[in-house]
């Protein structure tokens, strides 16, 4: 890939004046209040992908938030790359912990980042790292270095457990037949230190609800006599783990695979600072099952945690009550080979196992998706292995994630391929919290590696 460095630094100003204008518009898909926002994102998604190349793109409709596809085919005896991202973003709250406003991008150096990092809700989860892929794609075209033939899906709904990304892939396969797809909605381990991902965990997310009384009563009267569902909600919660951390759901980890000696030793070999880790999220100790060290609890173990817990009083001052209900919103993270379906079964039937008498309990079930793990001998890791090798002078580690994107198992079920995620943010940038940033070294690093993808990737099908 001739002359990519000098053309980023030509056009840096712009990919980052570009990126700052997308970063703006607040694509909140969870709120509707925003819908209006989404749509105009995926309009200028549509733009952008027009302006870098691409010779068709449209904008295709769903149930809910639509899909932005585009396309540049070359030739239709050379391989195709399918890369995927979404252009929603998670809601900001709380909003009074950030810096600065999250649809007010603006650039601040950091430790980690002398050169600047650029602070946004989306910066890197995922307008940053999907929008590096666009300009990777501008360079290829506008330079006439394209190796391959190339198609974009950027989705709407990620956030909200892309709902309807599973039937316009059922629907779409012709459109949407390839030979990899590309995801850059992961990380790497540092700026020195680059990685790929080859794991990732599945999701079951569910909400659950617990009644009392008919109604909210005095707790002086009735306190001691009416179960209380807060009480009753935390108990339960509280039960679904045993004193080794381990999850007590009956069958939970019957699928559960357990990682050889020689695996994890190979996984311990990527650098891990535990005291770094302490200090940059202000913990005295870590925490989580026993037998595990925090790598394998983050990655190849599952989990339940509690997302959101309330009920009752929260307001200022005091009100002596006892709530009629409570709620709590739970997520388990799962490994390769648990399903997540039967997983949300199985957390209901014991759910509802273990509550006493004097409440009524209700799951509700949101979202989930299935694992997923990607073989580093396959053309397409070797491919991006490749180009990691010539931008950051070494081979990269293979990883993998605690994260889950639910759609990688579904795209290898419906179009038999594999996925190679090239993730080039940090676990420090932030995602899904308050001060979300990402670097602008890390952004523009992405850029100058993508293309070294497609070009050692077209070279193996010769």
């Amino acid at each position: 890939m001739e002359n990519i460095k000098s053309y980023i630094k030509e056009h840096k100003d712009r990919f980052l004046n570009e990126l700052i204008e997308l970063l703006k518009i607040p694509s909140i898909s969870a709120d509707s209040a925003y819908k209006n926002d989404v749509l105009k994102t995926a309009d200028a998604i549509k733009l952008s992908l027009e302006e870098a190349g691409c010779n068709i793109v449209e904008i295709c409709p769903t149930d809910g938030y639509p899909i932005v596809y585009g396309e540049k085919i070359i030739d239709k005896n050379l391989p195709t790359v399918l890369v995927y991202g979404h252009y929603d973003v998670q809601p900001p709250d709380p909003l009074n912990l950030w810096d600065s406003p999250p649809f007010e991008p603006i650039i601040k150096s950091t430790a980690l980042h002398p050169d600047g990092a650029i602070f946004a809700r989306g910066a890197c989860d995922d307008k940053g790292q999907m929008y590096m892929h666009v300009k990777a794609m501008e360079f290829m075209t506008s330079t006439n270095q394209l190796p391959c033939n190339v198609k974009f899906m950027i989705e709407g709904e990620e956030e909200v457990g892309s709902a309807n990304l599973a039937t316009f892939v059922k629907n779409n396969q012709k459109k949407l037949k390839n030979d990899v797809i590309l995801i850059s909605d992961t990380g790497m381990i540092a700026k020195d230190v680059p990685s790929i991902t080859t794991g990732l965990r599945g999701l079951s997310y569910v909400e659950v609800e617990v009644t009392g009384p008919n109604r909210d009563l005095h707790s002086g009267l009735y306190g001691g006599a009416v179960a209380n569902p807060i009480n009753i909600i935390t108990k339960m919660i509280a039960s679904l783990h045993d004193e080794n951390n381990h999850i007590t759901i009956p069958g939970f980890y019957d699928k559960v695979e357990g990682l050889s000696k020689e695996e994890r030793a190979e996984m311990a070999k990527a650098p891990f600072s535990l005291d770094a880790y302490k200090k940059a999220l202000d913990i005295d100790a870590v925490y989580g099952e026993t037998g595990y060290t925090t790598n394998e609890r983050n990655s190849i173990r599952p989990t339940l945690d509690v997302n959101g817990i309330w009920g009752g009083y929260i307001g200022e001052g005091a009100k002596t009550v006892i709530a009629s209900k409570a709620y709590a919103k739970i997520s388990m993270r799962l490994v390769p080979h648990q399903d997540w379906e039967e997983i949300t079964k199985l957390f209901t039937k014991h759910f509802m196992a273990i509550a006493p008498k004097g409440v009524k309990v209700k799951v509700k079930p949101h979202h989930g998706g299935q694992g997923y793990v990607t073989p580093i001998d396959s053309i397409g890791y070797q491919a991006a292995s490749k180009a990691y090798e010539v931008t950051f002078g070494k081979a990269p580690i293979p990883q993998r994630s605690g994260g889950s994107i639910p759609i990688v198992a579904l795209f290898e079920q419906e179009l038999k391929s594999k996925t190679i995620l090239m993730g080039f943010g940090l676990d420090s940038d932030a995602i899904h919290s308050p001060n979300e940033h990402f670097g602008i070294w890390n952004y523009l690093k992405g850029i100058e590696t993508i293309p070294h993808f497609y070009k050692y990737f077209a070279e193996s099908f010769k």
